[in-house]
């Protein structure tokens, strides 16, 4: 038996999800990404309160493994997307916040991973690319994400030249929502994660489910969504509890109960 794709690890309350393969630069194969999708569908269903992403080894993710891919006819190539845009789906789902741990290179696929997640840290020595644009393979998929992060010029930029940008251009550009020099990486994670995590559980997992959903809307549908949502969920326990703890001056106690 081999080592693990994917290892999970919960401190703290947190479950780190760590893609195992440093040795193909966490490049995604099939079997990789069912690992992945298997992995955030367990922490999806547990009880930790926020997830990170990370990757082992100097390479965040290589993208999709061409060795599954070289000679693969279109249905088995079809079968390999299909499973890597269920696992971006997926990670938008569950409702605790996703943070991606980048260090190293991020590329196609493995950009594509950062752009989903809900935020994402970098390090310093990062890079981003989309290396289609001057391969011969564009990157379709990967610039789903990409373009909803960045923006139209950017993403055509991003596409079209398959360069590497570096961290701090991925933050300028909104691909990340913080830089760091590498050997403070873990801490600034752990603020991160710290940060969306406090509150009500509950309600932040309909926040973040509501978020998305809108956010793909025009703005009068979307005013007609976030004020249903928002008007129901004032009546759970979490956020009466609230009220009454501010009102009260006093700290709020939660009961985390689904809804």
């Amino acid at each position: 038996m081999g080592e693990p794709y994917v290892e999970i690890s919960v401190s703290d309350g947190v479950a780190t999800v760590t893609m195992n393969r440093p040795q193909r630069r966490n490049a995604l194969s099939h079997d990789m990404l069912r690992a992945l999708v298997d992995a955030f569908e367990e922490v999806g269903g547990g009880d930790a309160r926020g997830v990170v992403l990370a990757g082992r080894g100097p390479v965040f993710s290589a993208g999709h493994d061409f060795a599954d891919l070289a000679g693969a006819d279109e249905s088995q190539a079809r079968a390999m997307l299909d499973t890597c845009a269920e696992l971006m789906t997926l990670m938008q789902q569950i409702p605790q916040p996703v943070v991606a741990r980048v260090h190293g290179l991020a590329t196609a696929a493995g950009c594509q991973l950062v752009a989903n997640t809900d935020l994402a840290v970098a390090a310093e020595g990062a890079g981003f690319a989309a290396p289609g644009g001057k391969g011969g393979w564009f990157c379709h998929t990967p610039m789903v994400a990409i373009a909803r992060n960045v923006g139209r010029k950017r993403a055509m930029e991003l596409a079209l030249s398959g360069d590497v940008i570096d961290a701090r251009t991925a933050l300028e550009w909104g691909l990340v929502n913080a830089v760091v020099p590498e050997a403070e990486l873990d801490i600034a994670v752990a603020d991160i994660v710290a940060r969306v995590t406090r509150g009500s559980r509950a309600s932040k997992a309909i926040g973040k489910r509501t978020l998305y959903e809108q956010m793909s809307l025009p703005e009068p549908a979307a005013y007609e969504l976030a004020v249903g949502v928002m008007a129901s969920t004032s009546q759970y326990d979490d956020a009466q509890e609230g009220m009454r703890a501010f009102l009260e001056k006093r700290p709020p106690r939660w009961s985390d109960a689904p809804h």
